[in-house]
């Protein structure tokens, strides 16, 4: 449930006209691939917390990931709901610390919980330079 919510919340914090207005780097990925990319991802993340909570419910894995999924959500009303490139990518760097972290704690816990997590820190990986390359790229629609 709770990784439906941060899912959706890259719903009601659409791109629109203001980030289709945007200079962007020529290796951003295609828009039409954020949605299957992410759909896949928080497949990902939902089962990776399963495994961790069912094999220690109160455990540090298990905190790290609702960490990661709070950071997650608020990215996208960071960058797309308060247009602020510049929190966003504090939010985004805070983000993959505790992704990395997760797979480091999780690593005993379940093993396949942190594997799981490995592509989702490829992706946020890719979205910080992306999200670092365009608000350089505009400083001024920060």
């Amino acid at each position: 449930m709770l990784v439906v919510v941060t899912a959706g919340s890259g719903v009601f914090f659409k791109p629109g006209e203001w980030y289709r207005g945007l200079r962007k780097p020529v290796w951003t990925p295609p828009n039409w691939l954020f949605g299957p990319v992410w759909s896949v991802l928080y497949i990902m993340i939902a089962v990776a917390g399963w495994l961790v909570w069912r094999a220690d419910p109160a455990g540090p894995a298990v905190w790290l990931w609702a960490l990661q999924l709070i950071l997650n959500g608020l990215w996208s009303w960071l960058f797309f709901g308060r247009r602020r490139m510049d929190q966003a990518f504090v939010d985004l760097g805070a983000m993959w610390l505790t992704i990395a972290a997760f797979i480091i704690v999780a690593w005993p816990v379940s093993t396949l919980a942190a594997i799981l997590f490995m592509p989702y820190l490829l992706w946020v990986t890719i979205a910080g330079a992306l999200n670092l390359t365009v608000w350089r790229m505009n400083p001024s629609a920060n």
